[in-house]
């Protein structure tokens, strides 16, 4: 075997057969990465021989095919993932090697970047925009800003070194997704040229133009994004915190639980499974009830459903808030035995005892179970609720179309931290990115915003494994698809609707929205 070693980190080479992996091991290789999608050549082994030898003597693998259908530009971000993620040295092959040098190289070329362009730095004090959190909304944010004037000067302020696509988390809990496919090194996908303030924001000046973060840092802008999120208050729950992730406790909600969810699910043959939502409003009103969903199905497919007392439990009235999907729903709470209580809380839960409290209108009211799915209740960013920026509720006080602070005209918010009255989604995050980026782009030129956010929100509800109810609509309830009934009609369960969330979306994530490529986003006229 003909292998060239790049550096101390990484080799590449031809083909490797599953009878050479061993000897591969011994040389003191511990991750192999095959850049060769299956099928290139007549009698090419795959991938799946190839990684049952690697894991038979200890090795790490991971496929990451580059051809015209997976473009370097489009996998380097994955293969910059693996380098960071997996055990080192790495092998990486393809047909002759020269895919794997290339894609290393490009990979490396991001981390690069990242390290020289987006660390902390207290050099400048001031920027052109900043943009507090580097979540899917402050990220796509500054990608839409950047595709239009590429010369901005833009920082992000961020703590985190990992970024989640949490609309996975739902399909981790369900047994679809390993959680590793929902992160990325927050470097990789940062844009390239904006500077990383990599610490925590702790307050809002916006009199003075001015944001504080970590120990006693000042940046002032030009002008404000704010996309920091909500807050997820487990501890208003009294017991969750100190029982979460065992006595049968879990949460998509958290990117180390879903796998026990998942865990949970795939164990449980008889007993009680309580769901739960507090009140509103949460990130994906869906959520609570697509782990209902999946697990059902699940328990279904095992045969084990009957011998399973499956409880939803509800503070709101209704089982989704807008009408036109609630029929396809019904039909499989009543398909699975689902038994709804509405207007029953969460309160409070005993995980050594499997005990949880419900607060109902008739007092209240205890329940044993054999596992349950917590979603938290949730309120407004702890930061932005203590400043000047926020409303009653202490959300971010936008007006609702254009994404403008409603008092401060230099502040835009977006994504869960704001008080517009949609649904908390990735896919609001998603359209409201390109809204924000023109109508900041004309405040900064001394003009008023000129394009509209409709209230656009995407729930895909898993109501089995293969089978989506495609929710979208936006403000009022109005229904907005993406695709005309013919592909996919969002008020049914179809197959065309999962394929789009397991296979499409997570691309659609990583390679469109966080790069700024609008795919069906893009902004609309001020039609209000």
């Amino acid at each position: 075997m003909d292998i060239t070693r790049i550096d101390e980190a990484i080799s590449v080479t031809g083909q490797v057969l599953p009878k050479e992996v061993q000897a591969l091991a011994d040389a003191g290789f511990r991750t192999i990465i095959c850049n060769r999608p299956d099928g290139e050549d007549p009698g090419q082994p795959d991938f799946a021989s190839v990684a049952a030898a690697a894991q038979a003597c200890g090795l790490e693998v991971r496929h990451i095919p580059v051809d015209d259908a997976h473009p370097i530009d489009m996998q380097k971000g994955d293969f910059a993932r693996a380098m960071h993620d997996l055990p080192g040295p790495v092998l990486a092959y393809c047909r002759t090697g020269n895919r794997s040098g290339k894609i290393y190289q490009a990979s490396r070329s991001i981390a690069a970047q990242a390290g020289k362009e987006r660390t902390m730095t207290t050099e400048k004090s001031h920027h052109q925009i900043v943009i507090a959190g580097g979540g899917s909304a402050g990220i796509a944010t500054a990608a839409s800003l950047l595709a239009r004037e590429p010369d901005l000067d833009i920082a992000i302020i961020e703590p985190r070194e990992v970024h989640y696509y949490q609309p996975g988390w739902t399909m981790v809990g369900g047994g679809v997704f390993p959680k590793e496919a929902t992160y990325r090194p927050e470097a990789v996908v940062m844009p390239d040229g904006v500077t990383w303030l990599k610490a925590e924001v702790t307050g809002f000046d916006p009199d003075n133009k001015a944001v504080l973060y970590g120990d006693g840092g000042k940046v002032t802008y030009d002008l404000l994004i704010v996309a920091l999120g909500n807050r997820l208050a487990w501890e208003k729950i009294e017991g969750l915190e100190e029982t979460l992730g065992k006595n049968g406790v879990t949460s998509n909600y958290r990117y180390d639980l879903a796998p026990y969810t998942w865990e949970l699910v795939h164990h449980l043959d008889k007993g009680r499974a309580i769901f739960t939502q507090p009140p509103m409003p949460i990130k994906c009103a869906g959520a609570p009830q697509k782990a209902m969903y999946l697990s059902c199905s699940e328990w279904e497919h095992r045969g084990v459903l009957p011998d399973i007392e499956v409880e939803f439990h509800n503070q709101g009235a209704v089982l989704f808030g807008v009408a036109d999907y609630v029929p396809a729903l019904m039909q499989y709470v009543e398909r699975y035995g689902a038994n709804l209580n509405f207007g029953s809380n969460l309160v409070r839960i005993d995980g050594p005892t499997r005990k949880a409290w419900f607060a109902t209108d008739q007092g209240e009211v205890e329940r044993e179970f054999d596992m349950i799915h917590v979603v938290p209740p949730q309120e407004g960013n702890a930061v932005v609720a203590a400043s000047p920026l926020a409303n009653e509720a202490g959300y971010a006080e936008v007006d609702q179309h254009t994404l403008r602070h409603t008092r401060y005209p230099d502040v835009f918010a977006l994504g869960d931290c704001s008080s517009t009255p949609n649904a908390k989604t990735m896919a609001a995050a998603r359209k409201q990115a390109p809204v924000v980026a023109v109508n900041a782009l004309n405040v900064l030129e001394g003009k008023e915003p000129n394009v509209s956010y409709d209230g656009y929100g995407s729930c895909p509800l898993t109501v089995e494994r293969g089978k989506i109810v495609l929710a979208e609509f936006g403000y009022g309830g109005k229904l907005l698809p993406s695709f005309p009934s013919w592909v996919i009609d969002g008020t049914k369960p179809s197959k065309a609707a999962w394929h789009l969330k397991a296979n499409v979306l997570p691309s659609v994530y990583w390679h469109f929205m966080l790069k700024g490529r609008e795919w069906l986003a893009k902004p609309l006229g001020m039609a209000i």
